[in-house]
C-alpha cells in the first residue's frame, strides 16, 4: 500500500538526466579539456584545488565541478548563492568538518552564481580555504575580476568557458535524440533552427527538446519540422543580461565599430543589443557619448543627430524610434572621425589636477565696480572684436608665469581641418605681432 504522505520527487529534466558523468561524454571545452589542458591534468592528477569556473549559462561549468569531485574521491556540496546566506554556508562548513572526521573525505564546496554573494559572504570562506578543510569551485557568468573579492580571487584558478559552437550543439542534439527522442524524427531545417535558438547554450537546447516532446506528445505528433518549432516554442529571451558581461561585451563592439566607420558592423550589434532587450535610450545616451568622444568637431553636426535621434525616442517608444536611433548610429559611423576634443579635454583636466592655482591676470579679470578698475581688474584688456579679424594677435589669455601649452590639436579630417587651418594662421599672426614686441 502507498504511503500517503510519502515524499514524492518530480522526475528529472532531461538536461539532468543527460548530465555527464564521465570526462569523455563532456561536449565541448575541449580549451580546457583536450589532451595536455589546464582542467584535464588537474582532473588526471586527483589533487583539487580551489578555482573559478567563468562562462555563460548552459557550458558546462556545475558538470565540470561535479566530475571533479568523482575524481578527487570528495564530498559535494552545493550552494547557491541566490538561495543561501551565511547560515548555509556555516551549515556547509560544519558537514565538511563531520564528514573529514568521521570518513577523512575532502569536501569540494561548489557555490553556483558566486557573484550574488556580497563581500562578508565570500570572505567567510577565505579561512576554510587557506588551511585546505575545503576546495573552493565557485560558478559565474559574470567576470570575477569585479564581481569576486580579490582575497578569494586570489586564493582560486580563474578558467574560463566559452559558449558552445554549432558543430558541438549538434553532437549534443544528436546524444539527445538517440537517448531520449527516439520516437520523434526531426527534419534538417528544424535540427538547424533549434540549435541557432539554444544560442551556445547546452542546457537551453535540452529544455527546448523536452517542450517539443511534451507538445508533441499531446498532439500526438512524430515529425517535426521547422514550422512546429516556431509554434511550440518562446524564443524572444536572447543570451543576453541586461546587467552583466554579454551586456557590457556588445556595447563594446557597438563602440568600435562605430569608431571604425563600419556601418553594416554598427547596425548588426545596434539590433543585436535591441533584439537583446537592451534598453534603447541607454543606447541612444552611447550615440550622444560616441558623437563628442569619436567626432567631436570633425563633424558637429553628429552630437545634434544622436540628441535628437533620444529625442524623438522618448516621443515615440518602441518600435518607431528605434528607427531614429539606428539612422544616428549609422550617420555617426560614416562621419569624419577625430577625437581631438576628448585628448585635450583629458589633457587639460590632467594637467590642472597636477598644476598649482594661478591666479586669473589682471587683464582679463572682470571689472563691475569703480573700485575694481582703480585696483587695476581689466586694465589692458584688448576687445578683441576691434582687431583687424576680430583677433587680438599676441595677446595671451593664460595665468602669467604658466608654461605654454597645447591642448587642442584639431585633425585634418571633416569641419575640424578647417579649424586646423584657422588655427595656422591665427598662430601665424601670433608670432608676427610678439616679433613686433620684441
Amino acid at each position: 500500500m502507498t504511503d500517503l504522505f510519502e515524499t514524492r520527487q518530480p522526475p528529472a529534466p532531461l538536461a539532468e538526466r543527460l548530465r555527464p558523468r564521465q570526462l569523455k561524454d563532456v561536449v565541448g571545452q575541449q580549451h580546457l579539456l583536450g589532451p595536455g589542458k589546464p582542467l584535464r591534468l588537474a582532473l588526471e592528477s586527483g589533487k583539487p584545488h580551489s578555482m573559478i569556473l567563468w562562462g555563460p549559462p548552459g557550458t558546462g561549468k556545475t558538470t565540470l565541478a561535479r566530475l571533479m569531485t568523482t575524481a578527487f574521491d570528495s564530498e559535494f556540496i552545493a550552494l547557491s548563492a541566490v538561495l543561501s546566506g551565511v547560515r548555509d554556508i556555516r551549515e556547509a562548513i560544519e558537514r565538511a568538518q563531520i564528514v573529514l572526521q568521521q570518513s577523512g573525505r575532502h569536501t569540494v564546496l561548489f557555490v553556483d552564481e558566486v557573484h550574488r554573494f556580497n563581500k562578508s559572504q565570500q570572505d567567510a570562506f577565505l579561512p576554510h580555504v587557506e588551511r585546505g578543510l575545503i576546495t573552493f569551485i565557485g560558478a559565474t557568468t559574470e567576470n570575477p575580476s569585479f564581481e569576486v573579492n580579490s582575497a578569494l580571487l586570489s586564493r582560486a584558478q580563474v578558467y574560463v568557458l566559452t559558449a558552445l559552437p554549432e558543430d558541438e550543439l549538434v553532437i549534443l542534439f544528436e546524444r539527445a535524440k538517440d537517448k531520449e527522442l527516439a520516437e520523434l524524427d526531426f527534419t534538417r531545417e528544424a535540427r538547424s533552427l533549434l540549435i541557432v535558438y539554444a544560442d551556445g547554450d547546452a542546457r537551453r537546447l535540452l529544455n527546448f527538446l523536452e517542450q517539443i516532446r511534451i507538445a508533441a506528445t499531446t498532439e500526438g505528433i512524430t515529425e517535426i519540422g521547422a514550422d512546429y518549432i516556431r509554434g511550440a516554442l518562446s524564443t524572444g529571451i536572447r543570451r543576453f543580461d541586461k546587467g552583466g558581461d554579454e551586456f557590457y561585451e556588445q556595447i563594446s563592439a557597438l563602440h568600435k565599430s562605430l569608431r571604425g566607420s563600419n556601418p553594416d558592423a554598427t547596425l548588426y550589434w545596434m539590433c543585436r543589443m535591441l533584439d537583446g532587450g537592451a534598453d534603447p535610450r541607454y543606447l541612444g545616451r552611447r550615440l550622444i557619448r560616441a558623437s563628442m568622444e569619436d567626432i567631436g568637431l570633425a563633424d558637429p553636426r553628429a552630437l545634434r543627430m544622436a540628441l535628437d535621434a533620444s529625442e524623438t525616442y522618448e516621443r515615440l517608444g518602441s518600435p518607431e524610434g528605434e528607427l531614429a536611433l539606428v539612422q544616428a548610429a549609422l550617420y555617426l559611423a560614416c562621419a569624419p572621425k577625430s577625437n581631438a576634443a576628448y585628448i585635450a579635454y583629458n589633457k587639460t583636466r590632467s594637467f590642472i589636477g597636477g598644476d598649482k592655482s594661478r591666479r586669473v591676470p589682471e587683464h582679463l579679470r572682470n571689472a563691475p565696480t569703480r573700485l575694481m578698475k582703480e585696483l587695476g581688474s581689466g586694465r589692458d584688456y584688448r576687445y578683441a572684436h576691434d582687431d583687424p579679424g576680430a583677433y587680438a594677435a599676441g595677446e595671451n589669455y593664460f595665468p602669467e608665469g604658466m608654461p605654454e601649452v597645447r591642448f587642442y590639436v584639431p585633425s585634418k579630417r571633416g569641419f575640424e581641418g578647417e579649424i586646423s587651418e584657422a588655427m595656422v594662421r591665427l598662430r601665424d599672426l601670433d608670432e608676427q605681432a610678439r616679433g613686433k614686441l620684441e
